[in-house]
């Protein structure tokens, strides 16, 4: 019988916290908003006991919490880490996935981007835990999502973060011939409870977070960026349907070198972003130490 650990990660959201565990808990992902949505899962409806749980993400090897604000995470979070350890070392299922559920109604619309060759079309559910970039339909192996949206000859690329899916087209196409086939499709994967992304590329992206975190060693002047660059710029690129990564600081010719993903990456108007924004933005709150932001691929 297995043996569980249970470690508990906090998230950018102070609501939320995750709570990964040492083996798998389910193949699919399961969101549930309340204890009737938690029909299929005994352990989401042992949670929702709980009268500070808002709500239970079950995906992979990890079950993500919401909490009410009657609490902080800190007063209750070993507690529920333990209550977790007991219930999956005494045997008790997680979810029961053989069950047939009916159809999950999801609701997904389209919005612009600044690039003219990304559309956003996000769910109103979360979809997966982490950013995931797909140059090509090789490298999206681990998403069936992915996988199939490359099927359509006009998708180029596909980048999924939080709540949403952003698509970047080859010219051949319109999006005003596009949108509406791809909003439907989505939508229906969704509502058909299938893997956006699967339990290995959960565990990958996992093992990637922890390994980058163990052998990096970031100056101060660096983690100053990261720490901007995380709380004033990522959600507004992240509205954009992209991302913005760290990548590098050039002490001797004060260079920020960031990567650009999703609608940002080759987006027309990322220049102007990077200048006017970005790169203003660090050189008000850091001084001389910021003289150029360079996007190594946007």
């Amino acid at each position: 019988m297995k043996e569980y650990n249970i470690t508990v990660v906090a998230t950018n959201n102070p609501k939320i916290i995750k709570l990964e565990a040492n083996h798998f808990l389910a193949k699919g992902n399961y969101e549930y908003k309340n204890i009737d949505e938690a029909k299929n899962s005994p352990l989401a409806q042992q949670l929702f006991y709980l009268p500070f749980i808002k709500t239970v993400y079950i995906s992979g090897n990890f079950i993500a919490l919401e909490r009410f604000d009657i609490v902080e995470w800190d007063d209750v979070k070993d507690e529920v880490a333990q209550q977790l350890v007991e219930y999956l070392n005494a045997g008790e299922p997680v979810v029961h996935e053989d069950i047939a559920q009916k159809k999950e109604p999801i609701t997904v619309y389209a919005e612009v981007t600044p690039n003219p060759a990304v559309m956003k079309f996000v769910a109103n559910k979360r979809i997966v835990p982490a950013v995931y970039e797909f140059k090509n339909i090789d490298e999206a192996k681990d998403s069936p999502l992915a996988q199939e949206l490359f099927h359509f000859p006009f998708v180029k690329e596909v980048f999924f973060d939080e709540n949403y899916v952003s698509i970047s087209k080859y010219d051949m196409a319109e999006w005003e011939e596009l949108t509406m086939q791809l909003r439907e499709f989505i939508r229906d994967f969704l509502a058909d409870g299938k893997e956006v992304v699967s339990a290995e590329a959960l565990q990958k992206s996992k093992e990637s977070t922890e390994q980058a975190s163990t052998q990096t060693q970031y100056d101060d002047t660096s983690q100053q960026i990261i720490d901007i660059l995380e709380e004033y710029v990522k959600p507004a690129v992240a509205s954009d349907g992209g991302n913005i990564l760290f990548q590098s600081y050039e002490a001797e010719s004060k260079t920020v070198n960031v990567i650009l993903q999703g609608a940002c990456s080759g987006c027309p108007s990322s220049t102007f972003t990077l200048k006017n924004g970005i790169e203003t933005m660090l050189k008000n709150m850091m001084g001389d130490k910021i003289h150029e932001v360079v996007a190594l691929n946007g």
